[in-house]
């Protein structure tokens, strides 16, 4: 199938984007790791120790940040992650019982100190 005149033209404007770049170029896995440690620098919500829920986690920007901050991440996302230092990763839908249980598990008693989301909807091929 060939590829939309719009979507040749953001395919390019993302590899142009200067902050995929950077992220690139600094090991991060999504543009996103900067909007957090902007959120962070401003609000020192990411302490050592404490642990971090990360709902809809991949491409892993968001908990690639807050593990390096020294959280313990608990990341969870439909699609799968590839492996994170310091990440424990549930694939699944969060609403459902069968996750949360996974999740409560991982938790082994801990209780959460923050909840972060990156989501947004897929709307690809979603006409306006």
């Amino acid at each position: 199938m060939k590829r939309s005149k719009t979507s040749k033209q953001w395919m390019r404007e993302h590899v142009n984007d200067p902050f995929v770049q950077r992220a690139q170029k600094e090991g991060y896995r999504s543009r996103a790791a900067y909007k957090l440690l902007e959120i962070d620098e401003r609000d020192r919500l990411l302490r050592p120790g404490v642990v971090v829920v990360d709902l809809g986690a991949t491409p892993g920007g968001w908990s690639q940040v807050a593990a390096a901050r020294g959280c313990k991440v608990i990341a969870l996302d439909l699609l799968p992650l590839q492996p994170l230092p310091g990440v424990e990763f549930i694939q699944g839908d969060f609403r459902e019982d069968e996750v949360l249980v996974q999740m409560d598990e991982k938790l082994d008693g801990r209780l959460v100190g923050l909840v972060i989301s990156d989501m947004a909807p897929n709307i690809s091929g979603i006409g306006m």
